[in-house]
C-alpha cells in the first residue's frame, strides 16, 4: 500500500518529535507500506524567517521570499531522513522541485500544474521512504515557487492524486476535526466523518486543521484523506464525498478572533470592474461576505477580511488596491467572526433566528451575517469571540 503522510510544523518542531515522527513512518515501512512523507518547517521557522527578511527591507521580493522560506521546509526533511537512517530504515529527502511538484509562476501563491515524480517512483521501488519539503515546487521557467499558507497540506494531497497513493493522512496536533477549537470550547468533540463541502466550508471560515486549497483539490480530484493525531495513535477524522444532505444540522462552530470589516467606496476601476476583482484577489487570500455595488458609475465594495499577525500591513495593501482604483478605504478592526457550519445551514434564515436569539441571551449584538453554501457568520465585537463560539457550540452541537 502506498500512503501519502503530511506532518505539520508542530509535529516536527524540535528534534525528539522528528525522531517521534521517524519511529511512526519506520513502524508502517516495517508493516510493508510504501511511505511518502511531507513535512512543513519546524515550528516557527517560516515567520522566523519572514521576520529575518523584514530587518533587512519593509518590502523583500516574492521571488527572494520564495527562495528565503523554501529554507525551513529542506531543514526538516534532511532531519527526518537522518532520523529515519538511524533507525535502519533507508530514505531520502527531496525539494519541492526534485519532487516534480510544477507551479504556475506567481510567488508566495503559487497554484500546482501538475505533478511529474519522474524521482519519487525509482527511490520507492528502492524500499526507501522518500521525504518531500512541503509548501514549494518549481515553475516551467525554473522558479523555485512557494503554495502560500497551507501548503503542505496541498502538496500532500497533489501527491496523493499523481501518485495514484492508497491513502493520503494529514497528521496535526489535534486528535483530528473537532466541532470547535477544543482551547476555546470545552465542550468541543471529534467528528469522525466529514464530507468534502463541510470540511471545505470549515476550512474557509477560520478552522486551521487542514487548509482550504488542499480540501479544495481534494474534492475535486474525488480524493479521500484522512485527519489524524501526530501524538497518538486513535482517533482521527475521515473527509470524504459523503453526500451533504447526511450528518448533524450543524456540524461544527469556528472563527476568526480578529477580523476587518472594510468598505471600500468612490472605485472607478476604468469601465472594468473585473481589473478590481483581480486586485483584491492578488491582495488577500481570505475575502468574506463580499457585496459589490454600482451608483451612477461608482462602485462600492464591502467585505471582512481576518487579521493575522501584522494587521496594518493587510489594511495597508487594501487601501493601495483601493487608491488604485481611485477610491479610498474604510476599516472597523474591531470585531471577530464566528461560524456555524453544516447541512442545516441549507435553511439559513431558521438557523439565522435561533442563533440570534441564543447570542441576544448571551448579551451579543451582531454586526453584520453572512452565508455560505453550508455556513452561517456572524460578526460579532471581538472581545465576545469565545462567548459567542460557546454559546452556540452549546445550542447547536452539544445536545445532539
Amino acid at each position: 500500500m502506498l500512503v501519502i503522510q503530511k506532518y505539520g510544523g508542530t509535529s516536527v518542531g524540535t528534534p525528539h518529535r522528528i525522531r517521534r515522527v521517524a519511529a511512526r513512518i519506520a513502524e508502517r515501512r516495517r508493516a510493508g507500506d510504501r511511505v511518502v512523507a511531507v513535512v512543513s518547517a519546524m515550528g516557527r521557522t517560516t515567520d522566523e524567517l519572514g521576520v529575518l527578511a523584514r530587518k533587512i527591507t519593509d518590502r523583500p521580493s516574492r521571488r527572494e521570499m520564495d527562495m528565503l522560506l523554501t529554507a525551513g521546509e529542506r531543514i526538516s526533511m534532511a532531519l527526518l531522513s537522518m532520523a529515519l537512517e538511524s533507525l535502519d530504515v533507508p530514505a531520502i529527502s527531496f525539494t519541492g522541485s526534485q519532487s516534480g511538484i510544477i507551479t504556475d509562476t506567481s510567488h508566495s501563491r503559487a497554484r500546482i500544474l501538475e505533478i511529474r515524480p519522474i524521482r519519487i517512483g525509482p527511490e520507492l521501488e528502492k524500499g526507501k521512504v522518500v521525504i518531500v519539503a512541503g509548501f514549494q515546487g518549481v515553475s516551467r521557467d525554473k522558479e523555485v515557487t512557494t503554495l502560500g499558507r497551507g501548503g503542505s497540506d496541498t502538496t500532500a494531497v497533489a501527491l496523493a492524486v499523481g501518485l495514484g497513493a492508497d491513502r493520503c493522512e494529514i497528521y496535526t496536533d489535534v486528535p483530528g476535526v473537532m466541532s470547535a477549537d477544543p482551547r476555546v470550547v470545552p465542550g468541543a468533540r471529534l467528528l469522525p466523518v466529514l464530507s468534502w463541502d463541510a470540511m471545505l466550508e470549515l476550512s474557509c471560515c477560520g478552522a486551521g486543521v487542514v487548509h482550504s486549497r488542499a480540501v479544495e483539490l481534494a474534492r475535486r480530484r474525488e480524493r479521500r484523506f484522512e485527519v489524524r493525531s501526530a501524538f497518538r495513535k486513535r482517533g482521527g477524522t475521515v473527509v470524504d464525498g459523503t453526500p451533504i444532505e447526511q450528518g448533524p444540522e450543524v456540524a461544527a462552530v469556528t472563527g476568526h478572533p480578529r477580523v476587518a470589516r472594510v468598505r471600500m467606496h468612490g472605485l472607478s476601476p476604468a469601465g472594468d470592474p473585473g481589473a478590481f476583482f483581480a486586485a483584491l484577489s492578488e491582495t488577500v487570500d481570505d475575502v468574506s461576505g463580499l457585496a459589490h455595488a454600482a451608483d451612477a458609475g461608482k462602485y462600492t465594495c464591502t467585505f471582512h477580511v481576518p487579521l493575522g499577525g501584522e494587521p496594518g500591513e493587510v489594511l495597508n495593501r487594501l487601501a493601495e488596491v483601493a487608491r488604485a482604483h481611485r477610491g479610498s478605504l474604510d476599516a472597523d478592526t474591531d470585531h471577530a467572526a464566528v461560524t456555524l457550519v453544516g447541512t442545516g445551514i441549507l435553511h439559513g434564515p431558521a438557523v439565522a433566528a435561533r442563533a440570534s436569539r441564543v447570542l441576544s441571551a448571551a448579551g451579543i449584538t451582531p454586526t453584520a451575517i453572512a452565508t455560505g453554501q453550508l455556513s452561517l457568520t456572524f460578526l460579532v465585537p471581538a472581545g465576545a469571540y469565545t462567548e459567542a463560539q460557546r454559546a452556540l457550540h452549546g445550542e447547536f452541537v452539544e445536545p445532539s
